[in-house]
């Protein structure tokens, strides 16, 4: 028999931990999800489900990994072109889910590691006036813990008539500022099962005016994640498709945590963990005299994960199973920096007192 899981103890960069009270929540009887119960739920999240996004457009419930509405993105929003920000694996993704779903793309690449920046943006966009219809971002690169500086990029955008940009929030909403429409995001998604410390199996999505309209002019959007079949299905507080229902009792006590804490106390708890991640890998290159070092550079890191390069000799899955000895979970390095790094998921209900007692283990161990 397995022994029981200590919470505050799981630093994956996703999934991350989730507070005890959701599965308890989740345990509420089914009801039918075409029920006035289930209605009466799903228009009762939309006030905290809006502030989370700092929107005032409704938000799109989809029983679907976050990729699902990466793929809505890509087949609602573009006719012609999409231009996709490629700066690790998950940037990657969106190029994969245009080429997979016929819809022609092209992908301004900047090395892992580093961040896509406007004037390389603004310089694409001018070399091939009219080719791109849709811009594609990840703001916080979980592959790398680069935080791409969105508000910039979205600027760039609107330099462009008939441009829209579609943001892959999935490690940055709920811990790092996404301000939707402020910084005039046309489709911004995320999933449940990052920052918003729910189990995984939830997308949920904001779609702009701007957003709709394109929508309407492309023929083909497809069935599951056609977004206008969302925004309808609103109009009577519904989804398109059958719900996971009990994953909206589990949102529903999560947005209320969230709203109870405040959207900025959240970001700065964030900050915080992730500040304190910075010195911990500064002191121990100093302490060791090994190149130890956050891959991402200053001013771009992630609040939410961090992907620490490890000297010569040690390697990422040697720290897993160093730190999984001592009952806690860190990650490897993803793809091809799996040998050379691994990765400290900070986020969700994390705090700064967990996060010191996974670095003094750290310390023990490496």
């Amino acid at each position: 028999m397995n022994s029981p899981i200590t919470f505050g103890r799981f630093f994956l960069p996703g999934p991350t931990e989730v507070p005890p009270d959701l599965f308890d929540a989740m345990r509420r009887p089914v009801v039918g999800h075409r029920s006035a119960e289930v209605s009466g739920l799903v228009e009762g999240l939309q006030p905290a489900a809006s502030r989370l996004f700092q929107t005032t457009r409704p938000v799109y419930l989809s029983t679907s990994s976050a990729t699902g509405m990466m793929e809505a993105a890509i087949t609602n929003l573009t006719r012609r072109r999409v231009l996709c920000l490629v700066n690790g694996s998950f940037s990657q993704r969106f190029h994969a889910i245009a080429e997979a779903t016929g819809r022609p793309a092209d992908r301004l690449e900047t090395e892992w590691g580093k961040p896509n920046l406007p004037d390389r943006l603004r310089a694409a966009l001018s070399e091939a006036p009219g080719r791109y219809d849709l811009v594609t971002v990840v703001h916080s690169e979980s592959s790398t813990g680069v935080l791409n500086p969105l508000e910039e990029l979205a600027a760039v955008v609107h330099e462009f008539d008939d441009v829209l940009i579609a943001v892959d929030t999935v490690s940055s909403l709920a811990g790092a500022p996404v301000r939707t429409d402020e910084w005039g995001l046309d489709f911004v998604l995320t999933g449940s099962q990052k920052a918003v410390a729910l189990p995984p199996g939830l997308a949920l999505a904001v779609a702009s005016e701007r957003a709709l309209a394109r929508a309407r002019e492309v023929e083909y959007r497809g069935f599951y994640f056609d977004i206008l079949k969302f925004e309808k299905n609103l109009e009577r507080w519904q989804t398109p498709n059958t719900p996971a229902v009990s994953l909206f009792f589990a949102l529903e006590r999560q947005l209320a945590r969230m709203m109870e804490e405040g959207m900025e106390a959240r970001w700065r708890r964030h900050d915080g963990m992730a500040r304190r991640t910075y010195e911990w890998v500064d002191r121990t290159a100093a302490r060791t005299g090994q190149p130890w070092r956050v891959l991402a550079p200053e001013g771009y890191r992630s609040p939410c994960v961090t992907v620490i390069m490890l000297p010569a000799g040690l390697t990422g899955p040697e720290v897993v199973s160093r730190a999984a000895a001592r009952g806690y979970t860190v990650a490897a390095g993803y793809g091809p920096l799996k040998a050379d790094s691994f990765r400290i998921g900070h986020m969700g209900e994390h705090t700064l007192e967990e996060l010191e007692a996974l670095l003094a283990v750290l310390d023990d161990v490496l």
